[in-house]
């Protein structure tokens, strides 16, 4: 894959703005893990491979095990996550998979998570969807390659 961007240098900055958001996001009250895994879990659905490069190194380094990462991709039935993961992880993927059907973030999903979380963590958790699918779709759309590191 030849990423479509070589002269990242005259692309527009979106830093400030990444950052604030990030800052909302990570002071929102919820657990850096749980942040990271929905992170993750929308980057691996998206299929962007520079997302899912950073988010393992990101998960990891916020104290994510092996066997979680691992074991993400079928987060349903696999007893290494907790009620309140699930919930941020359910909430992820109806959130990423907006076209699949009408209402994807359904009633039942959003009460769930509210069970685990209040509203400002709420705000954290869909601030978290949005700027990944944001940059899950620039970097497949720019053939970004996992590791790339732009300045």
């Amino acid at each position: 894959m030849t990423a479509r961007i070589h002269d990242t240098a005259v692309q527009p900055d979106i830093t400030a703005g990444v950052q604030h958001i990030f800052k909302e996001v990570y002071a929102g009250g919820v657990p850096r893990r749980t942040l990271e895994l929905m992170h993750l879990r929308a980057s691996q659905i998206n299929g962007c491979s520079a997302c899912v490069d950073a988010g393992t190194t990101s998960a990891t380094k916020a104290g994510v095990g092996a066997e979680k990462l691992l074991a993400l991709a079928a987060w349903y039935e696999n007893p290494l996550f907790d009620d309140a993961e699930r919930a941020a992880l359910a909430l992820t993927e109806a959130a990423t998979r907006l076209s699949d059907r009408p209402g994807a973030v359904t009633d039942e999903i959003w009460a769930e998570a509210s069970k685990h979380y209040d509203e400002r963590q709420l705000g954290a958790l869909v601030l978290m969807v949005a700027i990944t699918n944001f940059f899950n779709r620039i970097n497949t759309t720019l053939r970004v390659p996992a590791g790339t590191k732009w300045d």
